[in-house]
């Protein structure tokens, strides 16, 4: 099997769960809860590695992943849905896709909400100020409300990239410093 076709099915499984436990919130009118919920788990698999472990390692049997998620959804106050969801992708061996499971439901949920998320990388740390007037510039040009993902990266010198969608805003120094060299390439 390819890496293509293994990211592919892991996709597929957890779109699955995740359309599944995101209807189920729907119906009982419990999708801002089910927000909160993504995000904290989605925070607590990013922030410790041993939950990453827990989730990809197959030195842990199905009963240790229960146990583990069994105490985790406690600790973390998950709902019914999402603590079975869960047990039931322990039970599967499925737990491997979480990080997938908790990206699509941000994913339907931000659907639900109107909401696009927009991809910030920048020179340095955007203030307060800064980020609420690109969130009101965006959410013009899109008509949704826009949250920002936003991230660090010294190597852009000044500016920033934008990746909201399909479109893609570069105003970076080093895109700028590295078109320019194109052209005097092509004069000289």
């Amino acid at each position: 099997m390819t890496v293509a076709n293994s990211v592919s099915m892991s996709q597929s499984i957890a779109g699955r769960y995740a359309q599944a436990v995101f209807e189920i919130a729907k119906e009982s009118g419990g999708v801002d809860a089910l927000a909160t919920q993504t995000d904290d788990l989605n925070t607590a698999l990013h922030d410790s590695a041993d939950l990453r472990e827990l989730i990809s390692s197959p030195k842990y049997s199905r009963e240790d992943q229960s146990r583990a998620i069994e105490a985790l959804a406690g600790t973390m106050g998950l709902d019914a849905v999402l603590t079975n969801t869960l047990r039931l992708m322990a039970k599967n061996r499925r737990l491997f896709v979480l990080p997938q499971l908790t990206a699509r439901l941000a994913q339907l949920i931000a659907t639900e909400r109107g909401e696009i998320t927009a991809d910030v990388t920048s020179a340095i740390a955007l203030t307060d100020a800064q980020m609420d007037r690109l969130k009101q510039t965006l959410a013009e040009k899109s008509g949704k409300t826009v949250k920002l993902n936003t991230r660090v990266d010294e190597t852009l010198i000044g500016g920033m990239i934008v990746k909201l969608g399909s479109q893609m805003i570069d105003s970076s120094v080093r895109s700028k410093l590295a078109s320019l060299q194109n052209v005097m390439k092509e004069v000289g």
